[in-house]
């Protein structure tokens, strides 16, 4: 079986520091080659090569094929790649014009290539812009271009990042539809569940090489049941720290406005974990960013100790900028490419704390060490860092601007087993003996399970449910949170192999060795 494209000892050299050795992969025309590993292991990195791209100031060998045309990339974070100020349907038919044919045949392309991705209420999607998305809509508007440019080889990187169990299910049925019209795909993940239900066949990466590789059962083994967890013990409540009442956020449009929040009430008390969870779209990360004052187009009043906090984060004093930090989902994107990180980390203790230079420089360090990175590690730039580490050094600068509530959204997402349980235990000990306030977005029930308190569950801009997480997690009350946890609890649907043998099974040559 020849590859539709490979990559054969690939090595790649940032700085002196080797982040890929002598990789060799290939990717078969409807089969799904998954690459797995532990953040850091260069899996991004061999990923992208099939899209001839490499990190600034890399030294690269090996030997890279591709067939003629484009090769789809769907990113973990695809906001990246789409250009905030077009409309999706504009992006669409900008592909679609410059592959020619009249109006009605470039309209056909697009609705197939919608239809392929599979978006719901795609004459919607098509009138907004990416930021009006959630990260589920824009995950498919990536795919959809890729399948309108004609791409041969799809590069899937972690496409399941910050999604929810449901809407997991549905991103297992877009990537398989997309192989089923003999398309390669590369899945670059950290979700084993995903990779089981998907996957032809796994290589594994640790440290920039393969360690493994064959079928999902050969790699994998057999699955272990996974479900949400048992709700912590929570302390008894102490005073209110941070509360919303009445809250109806819009997004704005050339049109007008568009409502992602209706008349939310939500409270956090001092030392308490306030899990937000809900499907894609929700509207959680809306709710967080109205918290820290990212979002300023709402209704109602957020107060911090009884008192109504600024809308927009340019009019809060320096407490209050202080008072409640944010950490993204996207820690790349937080970072200053061209700085070292411990700088930038150190940055948030003068700017907000007023330190010394030398005490900021200091303090940062003695953060960055109990998230165990070193002074190697913080003297570096963020394209130096993997995921994991880059996460982690952005949860130390907002610890380091001593927060009354630190809102997290989603960043135990995209991460390995062992990386997520540093976070979380990072995020356990800070709250042990402090009046710390977390507002935890995620769809991670096991986390949930870990951290939260009380649970508040939204779907639709509402507040469906709300209450102790342990009530919540052993006798939910709305279809949606029993939706959700049914969902995390079951395994996703499964995909029959669309190539000569079954799916899983190991091929002779179907690796470039």
């Amino acid at each position: 079986m020849n590859p539709v494209a490979f990559v054969r000892d690939l090595r790649v050299v940032i700085g002196g520091r080797t982040i890929v050795d002598g990789v060799s992969l290939a990717a078969h025309a409807g089969r799904i080659t998954a690459v797995i590993g532990p953040s850091g292991s260069g899996k991004t990195t061999t990923g992208r090569a099939l899209l001839g791209e490499h990190p600034a100031g890399a030294v690269v060998s090996g030997t890279v094929h591709t067939p003629a045309g484009p090769v789809g990339y769907v990113p973990q974070h695809p906001a990246s790649v789409l250009n905030p100020a077009r409309r999706t349907g504009a992006l669409l038919a900008d592909i679609a014009a410059r592959q020619g044919g009249d109006r009605a045949e470039r309209g056909r392309r697009i609705e197939e290539a919608l239809r392929l991705a599979r978006i719901p209420d795609p004459e919607d999607v098509l009138r907004r812009f990416p930021h009006q998305l959630s990260g589920g809509q824009q995950q498919r508007v990536v795919l959809a271009q890729a399948l309108l440019l004609g791409a041969r080889v799809v590069v899937a990187d972690e496409p399941t990042t910050g999604q929810d169990a449901l809407t997991k299910q549905g991103i297992v049925a877009e990537l398989s539809a997309v192989a089923a019209r003999g398309i390669a795909v590369v899945l670059l993940s950290h979700d084993l569940d995903v990779v089981r239900q998907l996957a032809d066949e796994v290589v594994v990466m640790r440290a920039g090489r393969v360690v493994d590789r064959g079928s999902v059962s050969a790699v994998l083994g057999e699955p272990v049941p996974a479900g949400p967890g048992t709700p912590r013990v929570p302390r008894p409540r102490g005073p209110v720290r941070l509360e919303t009442r009445n809250l109806t956020a819009r997004h704005r449009t050339v049109r007008g406005t568009v409502e992602v929040l209706r008349d939310i009430g939500v409270s956090v008390a001092a030392g308490e974990c306030l899990a937000l969870v809900g499907r894609s779209g929700s509207g959680k990360t809306t709710l967080g960013r109205c918290l820290a004052g990212l979002h300023r187009t709402y209704e109602g009043t957020v107060l911090l100790d009884g008192a109504p906090l600024p809308r927009s984060l340019r009019s809060r004093r320096r407490a209050e900028l202080a008072a409640v930090q944010y950490v993204f989902q996207d820690a790349n994107a937080a970072f200053d490419e061209h700085r070292p990180v411990l700088d930038q980390v150190a940055r948030s203790a003068v700017r907000l704390r007023g330190a010394t230079t030398r005490d900021a420089r200091r303090t940062a360090l003695s953060t960055l060490g109990e998230f165990g990175l070193d002074e190697t590690l913080a003297a570096r730039r963020p394209r130096e860092l993997s995921g994991g580490e880059l996460q982690r050094a952005a949860l130390a600068r907002a610890v380091l601007a001593d927060p009354r509530i630190l809102v997290c959204d989603e960043i135990t997402s995209g991460l390995d087993a062992a990386t997520r349980t540093t976070i979380l235990d990072a995020l356990a000990r800070l709250r042990e003996g402090t009046e710390l306030g977390l507002v935890f977005i995620t769809h991670d029930p096991a986390a949930v399970g870990v951290l939260a308190d009380r649970i508040t569950v939204l779907d639709g801009g509402r507040v469906v449910e709300a209450g102790p997480a342990r009530r919540l997690t052993e006798a939910p009350r709305d279809p949606v949170t029993r939706g959700l946890l049914s969902a995390a609890s079951t395994s996703l649907p499964g995909r029959t192999s669309l190539t000569t043998g079954n799916a899983g099974e190991r091929h002779p040559g179907s690796l470039v060795d």
